[in-house]
């Protein structure tokens, strides 16, 4: 018995090992744009002999998609939206090591597809809990599927609330905590916010909120166990900590926040686009989180923060990127960048790779004294999904292509 368990003790490990090396949803792992392994090829594309550089594959996709990939049991997941209404739902799983198409699956929108020419109803990114994976839609079309692409089960929202949806299009991308994925569907008509079963795919809680359009998606807060575990929700009314689980309510803060650019946690502190920048520190005892700082001049108009080793990054829509020391606040160095970015950068080891909405990328050094731009190149596409990390690459999806950056590839 005792070996037994020390055996399913192993598998466990090797599980979370294997999690932990993959890039599961909107912004990584933490929802904060960090990557725990990985670097970032300075520049990539072809050299003066024509020969490609640092790009290990490209894979043409079938339809739009703003959504970011995820990375995970050695397949890369993307969504798109085509169709004349974008009412034709794809995900696909790439091969991480070649690029080639592992599966394939199509469905139909159930839901509204009204959405602005920029965006996609393939707008949320996906996310997975390394053995399922959640598409959602903009059409609030959720749909779970196993890694090899076999449907678990779906829910179609609008079902049960035919007037959840905007004109411009829903974007909050889904957030998996343990056993329940979370989905915001906040708008002017039914808006609220849901935990799902993952296992049934039917509704632990939903909470009502807000009828205001918005677009920014749940956070995670790491505890010191996973049940400890709290999901952050955000919304012009302010910010929420819940209970995954349950939906219960842990704490508030009660001033108006961004509806574009999500909250960002590291540390035990919360990093929320309101007013500029505020940092939470959250108490160890529980009650409501201290307010440590708040900087009018790191607002973040449309990309997320990014939070990496003790620093903060915020992009604004002038396009300067600002490094700031994230226990303070204080800024230790700007750096003008050719924007304006929708995607929100990522970081791994020293380097930082944002990409602007027409697809041109660039690759900062990053220090205390002074980031500096190192790299840049072009997809020669529009790209407005976040880019994913993992040891052995750097996923960037674009209006028609799917890329794989690896120094050496």
């Amino acid at each position: 018995m005792k070996a037994r368990c020390w055996l399913h003790f192993g598998l466990a490990a090797v599980a979370l090992a294997c999690c932990a090396a993959d890039w599961l949803s909107f912004r990584g792992n933490e929802t904060n744009g960090s990557a725990a392994t990985g670097r970032l090829p300075a520049t990539w594309g072809a050299d003066a002999d024509g020969r490609e550089h640092n790009i290990a594959w490209k894979a043409a996709l079938p339809a739009r998609g703003v959504s970011g990939p995820i990375v995970v049991g050695g397949k890369v997941i993307v969504t798109c939206a085509g169709g004349f209404r974008q009412d034709r739902l794809h995900v696909l799983a790439f091969d991480v090591a070649s690029g080639a198409l592992v599966w394939h699956r199509q469905f139909w929108a159930t839901g509204h597809t009204t959405c602005h020419p920029t965006s996609s109803v393939a707008a949320p990114t996906p996310a997975s809990d390394g053995r399922r994976i959640c598409a959602f839609f903009s059409s609030n079309d959720l749909f779970c599927l196993d890694l090899d692409g076999n449907l678990l089960w779906l829910r179609a929202l609008t079902y049960d609330y035919p007037d959840a949806f905007n004109d411009v299009g829903m974007a909050s991308s889904p957030l998996i905590a343990g056993e329940t994925v979370i989905v915001q569907v906040e708008n002017k008509g039914d808006s609220f916010a849901a935990g799902i079963d993952m296992g049934t795919g039917q509704t632990r809680w939903r909470l009502n909120r807000l009828r205001e359009m918005n677009w920014a998606s749940p956070a995670i807060l790491r505890g010191d166990t996973p049940r400890q575990d709290l999901v952050l929700l955000q919304s012009s009314g302010g910010l929420t900590a819940h209970v995954p689980a349950t939906g219960e309510q842990v704490w508030s803060y009660d001033q108006a926040c961004s509806s574009i650019p999500s909250a960002a946690a590291s540390g035990g502190r919360v990093f929320v686009p309101s007013n500029g920048l505020t940092a939470l520190q959250v108490r160890p005892e529980g009650g409501p989180p201290e307010l440590l700082w708040q900087e009018a001049g790191l607002g973040c108009e449309q990309a997320s923060p990014v939070v990496h080793r003790g620093r903060i990054y915020a992009l604004s829509r002038a396009g300067v990127l600002t490094c700031a020391d994230a226990a303070t606040g204080n800024k230790l160095w700007q750096l003008r960048i050719k924007g304006p970015c929708w995607a929100t950068p990522v970081v791994a080891g020293d380097r930082l790779l944002l990409v602007n909405d027409q697809g041109h990328a660039q690759v900062i050094q990053l220090g205390d004294e002074q980031g500096k731009l190192i790299g840049e190149a072009d997809f020669g596409e529009p790209v407005l999904g976040t880019p994913a990390v993992t040891a052995d690459g750097v996923y960037v999806r674009g209006d028609a292509h799917l890329w794989k950056l690896a120094e050496g590839g």
